[in-house]
């Protein structure tokens, strides 16, 4: 019987006080400087390289030369990043992270981006009157 009462009196006392947590629906969440978050990509940089790729010790990230898309699963990430320091783009790189974690997603899917394949430019041509 001590037992339910020492419970009660827990219930009660609990009631009375403040909550501990932050009501986050209602304040919004503090991001401190060295939060990792989320990795970002920008399409327009992207060379599709497949560097971050190879780099990633955990296989999140898939790139696709031929079809032009790169993308991510989030639930295999780590948030080593090694893509971003993998990533050859200069000066800002095409891959880097975000301090706000990934929006919630109601099924395991991989987050895909599709990435305009860029042909290396071709040499002029030489015409054969010019040529020595």
């Amino acid at each position: 019987m001590s037992d339910i009462l020492k419970m009660c009196k827990t219930v009660v006392s609990s009631l009375r006080k403040k909550t501990f947590c932050q009501m986050y629906p209602f304040q919004p969440a503090k991001f401190h400087t060295h939060t990792r978050g989320h990795i970002k990509l920008d399409a327009a940089k992207c060379i599709l390289c497949t560097l971050c790729a190879k780099r990633c010790p955990t296989g999140a990230l898939e790139v696709d030369r031929v079809k032009g898309y790169w993308q991510i699963n989030r639930y295999k990430c780590i948030m080593c990043i090694e893509c971003v320091h993998a990533c050859p783009v200069k000066p800002v790189k095409a891959l880097t992270t975000e301090q706000q974690y990934a929006p919630p997603m109601a099924k395991m899917e991989n987050e895909r981006f599709d990435v305009e394949i860029k042909k290396p430019a071709a040499a002029p041509k030489v015409a054969a009157a010019d040529a020595p």
